[in-house]
């Protein structure tokens, strides 16, 4: 066997001769970031050998500077011998740092009253479904001695009105005692099912009538966010957010599905949803909120379609291999202590309905909060994520597809990209004489990556400047010291110099990058134009657009129909809804009326498989291009791209 040390957290694992290093990393719970899953696209996966060799090949993400210092891909590397190397990202780091949408924020507050008040408006209800009541239950005698059990039945029989009651093996073990502690006054937590029938999910001694508690939760690809609810009066008491720890696992679905594959590979992805991720939100939240775990007693989450799967370690395979067929599109009721989440063991999780392969219970939950289920106009819903989906419709119809935009939105298989969070690029001007850039900073701190909104703001303003053509190839004839060449011949923009910032290496977007980014752009604006066209309608029928999705906060509409990924239309139908999948999870949690309404419209919504359309491949290959191959379907930009061109600034590629 082989030791491998991993620095400065001084892991050391064995591995067999051969076996991949980014793999030994996973085995011994090493994170190490890896967008791509090992397919050598992004470069993300960089370490640092310190001691021994390794088997590892060449690779354009490795200059021959970083080269002779012993920098390595992870995923390009198999062990040898004894090694020790050294990682540059914590998971800690790259999961609670992030910058995510969770409901607090001043503008989202106002989404959220919106959302409210859809519900209300609709004349739809708006309370719990869990219940608490206090009882106090006549103690036993010998003259009255039925069974702990049929005494408390008894007593909800006449004082509630119940004649069925129900309860569980875990809830009958905890009556004997605590009724006895209590004084045989105690208060139940119960799940009313028609006027007759009610199962008790949780008793507390006293009277704790007014401690009533659930949690919405909503699991992104990248990443995860909760918020803790009183349930008596809807407010949100506490909030959490993390990245998703399945991100070691690779950036989008379709690598985790793959992953999910592999030996033990699904009981990992699992593992890292709920034990790495959920479990941690929900403790921090409690503890935020002085609560007990065992006062939740409703649940409600919603993700895509293989988020789904994992969380409930239910094999995705089959998602990813035509026809597409999910193993469940509307799962039950599943308790807590199936799954091993920090709550009521007897509380049960509701997972939000899924529409298709790729349109998962996120959707169905942003179509819910946003209201095009009982809108007049026509709204397109985009859901700007690691899976890009988009639905067009209102309260007649619906349809409703997903694009494989990939982790570029998100930093991914971007060489200097990363998630927002901490000092993220998020913002950027170019001045066009000097070609120095203006950032914007997350927090304030020394650059240390860009995000998605900062990489949009940086191709819209290199396209306008002239440093890129319409391509999205650099001009490499400029003669300015942000402009340079690697060792491949791969031209790049300087965004950061080391020396101005006082940062270990220059923050910079290659070529390489920017296709990336403009085939995930392309996927998202060609998947809304194939809807469209299957509907036999363009783009002047939509009355507004729903932007949704954590890439929203710095988001501008503008540089975003300037590089092609939105429409070019009347930019004040953009509106942005935030985390309209939590919301969608908040509504559900706090009306049953809301809740049958959204599983209603879930099952009409019209599924479009994208990869089956006659025309999306030719409508994507066209949107590959800034803003887009057709100059006359973005006329604003067409005529801004004439008019910047007249001052020498933009190199039209043909």
């Amino acid at each position: 066997m082989i030791n491998v040390s991993f620095m400065p957290a001084n892991i050391i694992v064995k591995a067999e001769a051969g076996e991949n290093l980014i793999e030994v990393a996973r085995r011994g719970n090493v994170f190490i970031d890896a967008p791509c899953n090992g397919n050598l696209s992004c470069g993300k996966c960089k370490v640092k050998l310190l001691e021994g060799k390794v088997q590892t090949k060449n690779s354009h993400h490795i200059d021959d500077q970083e080269r002779k210092a012993g920098y390595i891909l992870a995923c390009n590397s198999q062990v040898i011998e004894d090694i020790k190397v050294e990682t540059f990202s914590s998971e800690e780091s790259n999961l609670n740092g992030m910058k995510i949408e969770d409901l607090s924020g001043p503008r989202d507050k106002a989404i959220f009253e919106r959302a409210k008040a859809q519900i209300l408006d609709n004349d739809m209800k708006f309370y719990s479904y869990v219940e608490k009541d206090y009882l106090e239950i006549d103690e036993p005698t010998l003259d009255d001695n039925i069974s702990d059990w049929d005494r408390i039945k008894r007593h909800i029989r006449n004082h509630l009105g119940y004649t069925k009651v129900f309860c569980r093996l875990p809830m009958l073990n905890k009556i004997p005692h605590l009724l006895r502690q209590g004084g045989f006054k105690v208060t139940i937590t119960h799940i009313p099912r028609g006027e007759d029938k009610t199962t008790i999910v949780n008793m507390e001694m006293g009277d704790t009538t007014d401690r009533l508690y659930g949690v919405a939760l909503d699991i992104g690809t990248t990443s995860v966010a909760a918020c803790l609810v009183d349930l008596h009066e809807g407010k949100l008491i506490a909030k959490a957010s993390a990245g998703n720890a399945q991100m070691k696992y690779g950036a989008d679905v379709i690598h985790r599905i793959i992953y999910a594959g592999k030996r033990d590979g699904l009981e990992r992805l699992n593992r890292a949803i709920v034990h790495e991720t959920i479990n941690p939100i929900l403790n921090k939240m409690y503890q935020d909120a002085n609560i007990n775990k065992n006062e939740v007693a409703a649940f409600v989450a919603a993700g895509n379609t293989t988020m789904a799967h994992l969380l409930l370690g239910v094999s995705p395979d089959y998602l990813r291999l035509e026809p597409y067929i999910p193993a469940f599109s509307k799962a039950p009721f599943i308790k807590a202590s199936e799954l091993q989440l920090e709550a009521n063991p007897e509380t049960f999780l509701y997972i939000l309905p899924s529409v298709a392969s790729y349109v998962g219970g996120d959707i169905t939950a942003g179509v819910l909060s946003s209201g095009i289920w009982t809108s007049e106009e026509n709204v397109l819903f985009i859901d700007l994520g690691t899976n890009g989906e988009i639905v067009f419709g209102n309260k007649d119809y619906m349809v409703t597809c997903a694009c494989s935009a990939g982790p570029a939105f998100e930093g991914g298989e971007i060489s200097c990209g990363m998630r927002a969070a901490s000092g993220a690029i998020d913002t950027i001007e170019i001045n066009s004489d000097t070609l120095k850039p203006k950032l914007s900073i997350i927090n304030d701190e020394k650059p240390k990556g860009i995000c998605g909104s900062g990489i949009i703001d940086l191709i819209a303003e290199m396209l306008k400047t002239g440093i890129v053509d319409r391509r999205g190839k650099i001009n490499k004839n400029i003669d300015n010291p942000r402009i340079r060449l690697d060792e491949y011949d791969i031209g790049e923009y300087v965004l950061a110099f080391k020396e101005e910032w006082n940062t270990e290496e220059d923050i910079t977007i290659t070529e390489i990058d920017i296709d990336n980014f403009i085939k995930a752009k392309g996927a998202v604006y060609s998947g809304v134009a194939s809807l469209l066209h299957s509907l036999g309608m363009d783009f002047d029928v939509i009355d507004k657009v729903y932007i949704a999705g954590g890439i929203g906060n710095s988001l501008s509409i503008e540089k975003s129909i300037e590089i092609g990924l939105f429409p070019d239309i009347e930019r004040a139908k953009f509106i942005y809804v935030g985390n309209s999948s939590l919301m969608g999870c908040y509504l559900t949690l706090m009306s049953e009326d809301a809740r049958r309404k959204m599983e209603a419209f879930s099952k009409e919504m019209t599924y479009i498989e994208l990869s089956n359309y006659p025309s999306y491949m030719d409508e994507f290959v066209s949107a590959c291009f800034l803003p887009h191959t057709d100059i006359q379907r973005f006329p604003t930009i067409q005529k801004l791209l004439e008019k910047d061109s007249h001052k020498g600034c933009i190199i039209h590629g043909h």
